[in-house]
Formats: structure tokens, C-alpha cells, sequence
């Protein structure tokens, strides 16, 4: 795949002046970052800095209720409350090496953006951040920390001022600036080498659920679940797993329910088509994109995942904000971890799988905690009863 096709999805689909510099890119990945120097200091960075690894949780009381083994894996507890470091340590230390000195990234609910902004201070580099105006108002805490870490945060006012207007206006900057400036991709979108390389990058995820899971159980998991905006903590999860006898299950944001036009679900609900410089599924465009979620709510997706449903590897299914709701304040109740909204989506598939009880053991992976959805959760429940 080092041409960055998927089965017909992938790919470089970008103007001239972009051909060059992504080029440069894929070659210094290819180069650089299988290299023993590179991947030692990666691996301390994550360990040191990140606080891998993260633990593999056994969710007793969500499993006595529904009646399935459930486990969790805690990439909540990660530096900066995410999967994304993972991604962001990683490319930020290839495009130091590769001589740049800036780093722009795009981000929707804020995490991504958050990561970046640490890995920037961390190693020196110049940081800024596009987000959507929409996601700026629903993501205060975590403009205030890309802030407080140096960050330059840009409000996006485009289009309908989400993700999809935040990766325009970065890709726009990265054209304008390819000579010193790193564009940290935070999904596996985008075109090659992105797609492939932040999958690398988040691939740690399921190497050590993996192992994790076997010293624990003896066996694999009968299915891994997580959430699918772009897809990269999906794809970090899978991959491990992909030549195994373990079902996949991908949860997007379905919005307000099967009879709206308001959701975020392209794998379940899309066409074909060309976005932002791949080839995968994308919303039409009379779908207005939404998901309570905001770092679900992006109209495309990763082309691996667009590949992984025409092959038939992953089922992919979109989850209300309501059951996303449901399954967030569940967890909170029931095992005291406040799940990221984008992970309740996960935790909500898991529990719909475990309803139906096909499956003895569920591994979901726990993208992120709820700390940055506080305001939205607290606008939705009424605890004071």
C-alpha cells in the first residue's frame, strides 16, 4: 500500500503545488520512520511523556448487566486525556527531524488540536490550529489549553464552520507554506502518506490490546468496537487484529435518528467520492452534517475504513446522539468513567452487541474521557433528582 491505495480508495488527490511536498513527505516517512533511532525515541517519548501503556480494563458491572465480557482500553488515560498523542508525538517528531519548524493541524472536538499543541511545546515547534467556529463554542476548555501550551487557535467561519471548514482552511495554509510547515494530520484522512502513516502511528493501540488481552483471557476478543469519524483510533485498534478470527464494528454518528438528514455517518449512509484529497465515502450533500459528538461530525472517512466496508471486514453501523447519551452517562453509573462522547458511540455499540448476544467478549476501545464534554452532558441531563 505504499502508493497509498486501498482497494480503489486512497490515494493523491490533490493540486499540483501539493504533489511535490506530499511526496517529500512519504518518502521521509518511509525513510526515517522505521529507522531503530527513530522508533526509540518515539517509543520513550510515548512511554515518558504519553504514559503508555495504556491499561486493558474489565468493565465487571457493564458486564453483569448486559451479559457479555467487556473490556476497555484505556486510551482515556493518556496525557492530554486521548488517543491523539499517540499520532501527534509521532509525526511531530518526523517533521523535526525533517528539518520543519511549524506545525498546523485541524481539529473538531478539540483533542486533536489539544495533542498538538503539546507536542509543539514540547519540541519547539511553532503551532497552529484551525477549528471550526461551531466547535470553538461547544470546545471552550480545550481552546483555552491549546492557548495556554503557545498554540495560535484560528476560528473557522467557512461553510458550516466544523471539521470538514477546519481541514480546508489547514490544507490551504499547508499549500501557502509547504517549505517550513508540517501539516499533523490528526485522522487517517487525507491524502498519502497521511492515511497509512497516522495509522502507523496509532497501530500501538491495538499491539497492545492485543497482547493484553491474550496474557489476560488466554484468547482474542470475539469483536473490537470503536467510534469512526475519520477513523484513526478504529483503525489503530483493528490493525492488530486484521488477520484474526475477531469481528470488527465501526461506530459513526448517527445524529438525530434513522428518519433525519442531520448525522455524520458516510460508511453507513454515503456515496463515493473525492474529499480533501482522498478517494473514500462521503456524505451527500444535502446531509447536514451533526453529531453530538463534535470530533464524529465530518462529512467523510478514512479510506481504509471506506475499504474495510466494501470487503466486508467491518460492520459499520451510525448510533443516535441519544443512545451516545445513554451509553455515556452508563458508563459514568455503572464503572465511574466518564467516557468522551465520541467513545460513548463505542460503548453503545458494544452494549447493543452484547444485547444481542452473539458475542462472549467485546473489546472496545475507550478513545478519550469526558472532561471537554462536560457542558454539552450538563445540558442534556437533568441529576438534580
Amino acid at each position: 500500500m505504499s502508493d497509498g491505495a486501498f482497494e480503489g480508495y486512497g490515494g493523491r488527490h490533490v493540486p499540483d503545488p501539493l504533489q511535490e511536498p506530499l511526496e517529500q513527505l512519504a518518502t521521509a516517512y518511509d525513510e526515517v520512520a522505521e529507522t531503530d533511532d527513530f522508533q526509540s525515541e518515539l517509543r520513550g517519548l510515548l512511554e515518558e511523556f504519553a504514559g503508555r501503556p495504556t491499561p486493558l480494563y474489565y468493565a465487571s458491572n457493564l458486564s453483569d448487566r448486559y451479559g457479555a465480557e467487556i473490556y476497555l482500553k484505556r486510551e482515556d488515560l493518556l496525557h492530554g486525556g486521548a488517543h491523539k498523542i499517540n499520532n501527534a508525538l509521532g509525526q511531530a517528531l518526523l517533521a523535526k527531524q525533517s528539518g520543519r519548524e511549524r506545525l498546523i493541524a485541524e481539529t473538531g472536538a478539540g483533542q486533536h488540536g489539544t495533542a498538538t499543541a503539546m507536542v509543539g511545546a514540547l519540541l519547539g515547534l511553532e503551532t497552529e490550529i484551525y477549528m471550526g467556529k461551531k466547535d470553538v463554542e461547544r470546545q471552550e476548555m480545550n481552546v483555552f489549553r491549546m492557548r495556554l501550551m503557545g498554540a495560535e487557535v484560528n476560528e473557522v467561519t467557512r461553510g458550516d464552520e466544523g471539521l470538514a471548514d477546519a481541514v480546508d482552511a489547514a490544507l490551504e495554509d499547508f499549500a501557502e507554506n509547504v517549505e517550513n510547515t508540517h501539516y499533523l494530520v490528526g485522522s487517517v484522512v487525507g491524502p498519502d502518506p497521511f492515511p497509512r502513516m497516522v495509522r502507523d502511528f496509532q497501530s500501538v493501540i491495538g499491539r497492545e490490546a492485543r497482547e493484553q488481552f491474550q496474557d489476560r483471557t488466554g484468547e482474542l476478543p470475539d469483536a473490537a468496537v470503536a467510534c469512526v469519524g475519520g477513523g484513526s483510533n478504529a483503525i489503530g485498534l483493528f490493525h492488530a487484529f486484521r488477520e484474526d478470527d475477531v469481528d470488527f464494528y465501526g461506530a459513526e454518528g448517527g445524529g438525530e435518528g434513522s428518519d433525519s438528514n442531520r448525522h455524520a455517518a458516510p460508511l453507513a449512509s454515503g456515496t463515493d467520492d473525492v474529499i480533501h484529497g482522498m478517494k473514500t465515502r462521503v456524505l451527500d450533500d444535502d446531509v447536514e452534517v451533526h453529531s453530538v459528538s463534535a470530533g464524529l461530525d465530518y462529512p467523510g472517512v478514512g479510506p481504509e475504513h471506506a475499504m474495510f466496508r466494501a470487503v466486508g471486514r467491518c460492520e459499520y453501523t451510525g448510533i443516535t446522539d441519544e443512545e451516545a447519551l445513554a451509553a455515556f452517562r452508563e458508563l459514568s453509573e455503572t464503572e465511574g468513567i466518564i467516557p468522551a462522547l465520541e467513545s460513548s458511540h463505542a460503548i453503545a455499540r458494544a452494549i447493543q452487541l452484547a444485547e444481542a448476544g452473539d458475542h462472549e467478549t467485546i473489546l472496545v476501545n475507550l478513545s478519550g474521557r469526558g472532561d471537554k464534554d462536560m457542558e454539552t452532558a450538563a445540558s442534556k441531563f437533568d441529576l438534580s433528582q
